[in-house]
């Protein structure tokens, strides 16, 4: 008696065959043979094991649509663009601040073409990557020089690895805090062969405190801005002149790390106030350390400026080498820099500030727009209403300080709409949609919204 499952895995055609057909051809220009190859001989073991099962057939076009599916899957890219409508402007997990078309372009020139990089062009020598930026960061927060690494932890790090190895720097116990990913400063500080000491409570620190803690053993005076949370009450902290003047008098040098520092006065444009590299250095800070991803609104960098002295010590840190930007990165931060020289036109051409300073009316605007195409890709079981959000900026800045925005709330029209499923859907769309769940509803908040027509274009692939 045949077996018709025997018969069925003995019908199976070679892999030299499948390589022979026209569907596969077109599959090995688009994917080289190996790499087809490595695919369908992957798939005939799985269909060997199929048509084990009883009522299984071979169906060669079914089987070679799956081949294509597996092959288009593992050649896309992980890293790809999506919506942020989570209200929160400058999302860590999606890429902090959005690039300016000006930096974009200066990207595209840099990777492409041969770039001055590290040669100085009046003299035909070696020139320095750095002095790229250090001239603008310079001049927009009157530090003596500058220094660029990799991120804001990779600059408290080489500061204090520079200026304090094996020694002590003071601390308000208030401020160790944690950062995003579980990064805590007393772990960067232990790391960068330095000595923590707190000085202080978690709520009073006093100028007593850290004039106390002083001793032979001390090699610097350290403030961290407490950007990503707030401590409210019985509280006390001590002025920045006022540590800096102690740190003077015992000959330390005072650093200050401001996080996700910004360049500009956010006040002019109806944000809250938040410290800028240039008061703190007018202050008395010698060092001072920020991000260029966040407020500053430029891609992923650790910036240091401050006193000529000490920033030329930390230039010859040997890690500085591991620490240090690509060119790329440079290309990026010089594109940015280089629009806050034009302060009048920083609105419309810095799209972290545009969308930290778009209009709630421009929003709501907006939300009515979508609603509909929205409302039409859903159907009648589910029910759409534009909803008051409080959008954030994020990556630890101003966290309690929200602003007005508009977006839409997705609900079940019964029982059976499930909102997680929806989040999932939205999040499978070409572009991706990210959004957030609140109060049984998929909440998508428009603030962040640019690129209407595709993200409307899209929706009719929503397979929910």
């Amino acid at each position: 008696m045949v077996n018709p499952a025997a018969a069925a895995r003995r019908a199976l055609p070679s892999v030299d065959r499948l390589l022979g057909s026209a569907t596969v051809a077109a599959l090995i220009t688009a994917y080289g043979r190996s790499r087809v190859t490595e695919i369908l001989r992957h798939a005939l073991d799985a269909e060997r094991e199929r048509l084990a099962q009883p009522d299984a057939a071979w169906n060669e076009q079914q089987f070679l649509q799956s081949c294509t599916s597996a092959l288009e899957q593992g050649a896309a890219p992980s890293l790809k663009p999506v919506f942020n409508l989570t209200g929160t402007v400058l999302h860590t997990n999606l890429g902090r601040a959005v690039m300016p078309q000006k930096a974009a372009e200066a990207v595209m020139a840099a990777m492409t073409r041969p770039v001055n990089l590290e040669f100085e062009l009046s003299t035909g020598g070696r020139g320095e990557r750095d002095s790229h930026v250090e001239r603008w960061l310079k001049q927009l927060t009157g530090g003596e020089k500058a220094v660029a690494v990799n991120n804001n932890a990779a600059a408290v790090y080489l500061a204090l690895n520079t200026l304090a190895l094996k020694r002590e720097v003071l601390v308000s116990r208030g401020e160790l805090i944690e950062i995003g990913g579980a990064f805590r400063i007393p772990d960067i500080m232990a790391r960068a062969g330095v000595k923590l000491v707190e000085v202080g409570t978690t709520n009073r620190t006093h100028l007593r405190d850290f004039a106390e803690a002083i001793t032979p053993r001390t090699a610097a005076i350290m403030k961290v801005h407490t950007s990503n949370y707030v401590v409210q009450g019985f509280t006390a902290t001590v002025p920045e002149p006022d540590l800096a003047k102690l740190a003077h008098e015992h000959d330390l040098p005072f650093i200050v790390d401001l996080g996700s520092g910004t360049l500009i006065d956010l006040e002019q444009y109806g944000l809250p106030h938040e410290p800028t590299p240039r008061e703190t250095l007018a202050q008395g800070a010698d060092v001072v350390t920020f991000s260029g991803d966040k407020l500053l609104g430029g891609p992923q960098a650790g910036l240091l400026v401050g006193r000529r002295d000490l920033m030329a010590r930390i230039a010859k840190n040997p890690m500085k080498r591991a620490l240090r930007l690509d060119k790329l990165t440079l290309t990026a931060l010089d594109a940015v820099l280089r629009l806050y020289l034009h302060p009048e036109r920083l609105h419309e051409e810095l799209p972290a500030l545009q969308l930290l300073t778009r209009k709630a009316d421009d929003i709501a605007a907006q939300a009515a727009r979508v609603l509909p195409p929205v409302a039409a890709a859903l159907g009648e079981a589910w029910r759409v209403e534009i909803t008051a959000c409080k959008s954030q900026i994020g990556s630890g800045a101003l966290p309690v300080d929200v602003m007005p925005s508009s977006g839409l709330a997705m609900s079940p029209s019964g029982k059976k709409g499930n909102v997680g499923n929806l989040a999932t859907a939205f999040r499978a769309l070409p572009v991706p949609v990210i959004g957030y769940i609140k109060d049984g509803a998929f909440v998508l908040d428009l603030r962040c919204l640019d690129h209407e027509d595709e993200f409307v274009a899209q929706l009719g692939k929503l397979k929910i």
